[in-house]
C-alpha cells in the first residue's frame, strides 16, 4: 500500500497543476510544438494526466531515496517504460494500462523498503 505521503504530494502536484495558467502534464509541457501521440492523448484526458502527476511525483520520491545505483536502474527502467507508452500512440486504454504496470512497480519498489519496527507499548 502506498505512503500517504506519497498520495499527499500526488494530490500536492496535482493542485499545483490544475491552478497554473500553462497547460502541462507532470513530465511535459502540453503546449509543447513536437508532442507524441501518446503525449496529446493525455493532455487531453484529466484521468492520464492525473496518471501522469501520479507517476511523476511517486518517481521523483523513490528516486530520491534510493542509492546512486538504484537510481540509475530506476531511470533506466523509467526511459524504457516511457517507449512502452509511446508504443501505445493514442490508445488511452493502453496508456492507462501502461500507467498501471508503472505505479505497481514503484508500490512493489517501495514495499521493499525496510521501515523500523512499530513501537511496543
Amino acid at each position: 500500500m502506498p505512503s500517504h505521503r506519497i498520495i499527499l504530494a500526488a494530490l500536492f502536484s496535482g493542485l499545483l497543476i490544475s491552478v497554473s495558467g500553462n497547460v502541462h502534464a507532470a513530465s511535459f509541457d502540453c503546449n509543447g510544438k513536437s508532442l507524441k501521440a501518446d503525449e496529446k492523448a493525455i493532455c487531453a484526458n484529466r484521468d492520464l494526466n492525473d496518471l501522469d502527476v501520479k507517476m511523476v511525483t511517486q518517481f521523483n520520491w523513490l528516486s530520491g531515496m534510493l542509492a546512486m545505483g538504484g537510481r540509475g536502474d530506476l531511470q533506466d527502467q523509467q526511459t524504457a517504460w516511457l517507449k512502452t507508452r509511446q508504443a501505445c500512440k493514442s490508445d488511452k486504454i493502453c496508456i492507462r494500462k501502461a500507467y498501471d504496470a508503472r505505479l505497481k512497480a514503484f508500490d512493489d519498489l517501495y514495499n521493499k523498503f525496510e521501515r523500523p519496527a512499530p513501537m511496543q507499548q
